[in-house]
């Protein structure tokens, strides 16, 4: 039934005073949604905060988005709506701004001579007011979870979608200046075009959960990138006339020589987007066409990921949680850029950060902040490396200290002698697997007889993309997609899983992203295959004959429960 804002709240589903609370609250206890215990908590906060019953009930964990959707359209006799494939229609969406629509939490979706839908993530009074005083039409309310609703407004209004004209501006007064007076401009007008353009870009990197932005001269044009689930997508195309402007607003933000375009760069910056502090690490190289950025956005605002978060099976996760409670060694963790090693690390410091310990950490840069961990920034220009930093650490009396990441031969070393003189280390080394950064450590030239006595085991791990479980469809795998598959063990299946693309996941087919670990504790065998440096093929045989589950054999057990595809684990793990 479709029905207008008065229409429903007519029925009795008024949300603002307490007799409309209470029988939602019986609802969702009378279906088993919620306990009394839970509905009694949520109330007596309620009463206090003056919030929404089941904005605190979502809050808790008693419910999810969606069942306090459903349970909303129940009570107040509005439809339910699927936005996963009802794409809010352009013509609706501009009888709204973007700025009602992110407060009210509310989106056109369709428009029509008898006036328009609009999907809401709680149809209270004074927010269906201010749609109907917005649109000045008709309006038919429907009900759709809150995370739905926020995915729409993103996708209904981009921020890229006003670019073209700062591109315009750029084009008509700032090409033709002179580099100098262009760089000054872009150094103190924060109302020049490519300073719009360059917060435009980041802000539609953020909204599409991108973790990297890649602005790269192609010849003739500037082609923006973002790095979405490991996955690189075309975002826009900008004229190769912008290209040494927007890269100079970003050097400049994060305190780089932007006359010096020959060498490689590295910088910091912080910048805030929709009220979310982010800090981004920017990365410069010459190429062939001009220099090529690379912005990495590290969001200040996620909640830390716990280690029952990572994806890993109990078995896993439960021997982890053994060897990160070493009185002395080393752990490491393993992996490419863009793994999760870092994700992984503070985790596993979340499950041991305990009063009667003292953990200390050199990072480059702090990606996380505890409130009870003292952590380090490293600083070149002050002398503070990872090797000199961890020197300091040792100084303090640490039981715990985490190393961002093993680069070189001294920071190697330096972490060897800490795990060897009764200290805990973690850290993170780029290497594909196991037995691969035991070689890395090898190849810096460490003594295997001091790797043999300080590394108590190894985590290498990827991030697979899930299939999008909003349009998830069955599908018949390609003949070498299923020749791997039962190559790498996995068990024969009557049905297969993809995702056909929505509005959810992009079209890709996949959103977010699981991990998958291979743990190779170093046993005494596995010592002295180290000490007389033994291929990683024998490290990886012995290894598994031990009980150690590769990459792949995890990967594939992905497919066999349906979280993934054959596809993306050749795309993202494939080994031999």
């Amino acid at each position: 039934m479709v029905v207008t804002a008065q229409h429903a709240y007519a029925a009795g589903a008024s949300g603002a005073g307490e007799s409309a609370r209470a029988p939602l609250g019986q609802l969702l206890v009378g279906a088993g949604m919620i306990t009394h215990t839970q509905l009694a908590d949520a109330l007596v906060q309620q009463t206090s905060s003056g919030r929404r019953l089941g904005a605190i009930l979502v809050e808790q964990g008693a419910l999810g988005d969606a069942e306090l959707a459903a349970a909303l359209s129940e009570h107040l006799g509005v439809p339910l709506v699927d936005l996963s494939h009802a794409t809010p229609a352009p013509d609706a969406a501009e009888l709204f701004s973007e700025s009602i629509a992110r407060s009210n939490l509310a989106v056109p979706i369709a428009s029509d001579e008898d006036g328009v839908t609009v999907a809401v993530a709680d149809p209270t009074p004074e927010v269906n007011a201010a749609v109907e005083a917005a649109i000045a039409r008709p309006v038919r309310i429907v009900v759709a979870p809150r995370s739905d609703v926020q995915r729409a407004i993103d996708a209904a209004y981009r921020a890229l979608g006003h670019i073209q004209r700062h591109v315009q501006a750029f084009e008509a007064v700032e090409a033709p200046r002179r580099p100098q007076d262009l760089i000054q401009r872009v150094t103190v007008d924060d109302d020049a075009p490519v300073v719009q353009v360059a917060q435009l870009i980041v802000t539609q990197a953020l909204r599409d959960r991108a973790s990297d932005v890649h602005i790269e001269p192609q010849g003739d044009h500037l082609r923006i990138r973002f790095r979405i689930d490991g996955a690189l997508h075309d975002a826009i195309a900008l004229p190769i006339s912008m290209a040494s402007a927007l890269t100079s607003r970003f050097k400049i933000l994060a305190n780089m020589n932007i006359v010096e375009r020959r060498r490689p760069q590295d910088g910091q910056l912080t910048m805030e987007i929709d009220g979310r502090e982010i800090d981004i690490r920017v990365s410069t190289v010459a190429t062939i066409w001009g220099e090529c950025c690379v912005l990495r956005i590290l969001d200040k605002g996620r909640a830390l990921i716990r280690m029952t978060d990572l994806g890993m099976p109990p078995d896993t996760q439960e021997q982890i949680a053994q060897l990160i409670r070493y009185p002395f060694g080393m752990v490491l963790s393993a992996g490419p850029t863009g793994s999760g090693k870092t994700t992984s690390l503070y985790a596993a410091l979340a499950e041991i950060d305990e009063p009667h310990r003292n953990i200390m950490t050199i990072e480059d840069p702090v990606e996380y902040i505890f409130p009870t961990i003292n952590q380090i920034q490293t600083h070149e220009q002050a002398g503070i490396t990872f090797a000199t930093g961890l020197r300091s650490i040792l100084r303090q009396d640490p039981d715990v200290i985490l190393v961002g990441e093993i680069r070189d031969v001294d920071t190697a070393r330096v972490a060897v002698q800490s795990a060897l003189s009764g200290h805990f280390v973690l850290s993170s080394i780029h290497a594909t697997d196991c037995a691969a950064a035991l070689h890395r450590f090898l190849d810096m030239g460490i003594e295997s007889f001091l790797i043999a006595s300080s590394v108590v085991a190894i985590v290498a791990q990827r991030l697979v993309r899930r299939t999008c479980p909003s349009c998830k469809v069955p599908y018949v795998p390609a003949a070498d997609e299923l020749s791997f598959y039962e190559e790498s063990g996995g068990q024969p299946k009557s049905t297969y899983w993809r995702g056909e693309g929505c509005n959810f996941c992009g079209g890709t087919g996949y959103r977010d992203r699981i991990g998958v670990f291979e743990v190779m504790r170093i046993t005494p065998e596995i010592k002295r295959l180290v000490v007389g440096w033994a291929t990683q093929e024998e490290l990886q045989r012995m290894a598994v004959s031990q009980g150690m589950r590769t990459l792949r054999q995890e990967s594939v057990h992905l497919v066999e429960q349906d979280v993934t595809t054959i596809a993306e684990v050749l795309r993202t793990i494939y080994a031999l």
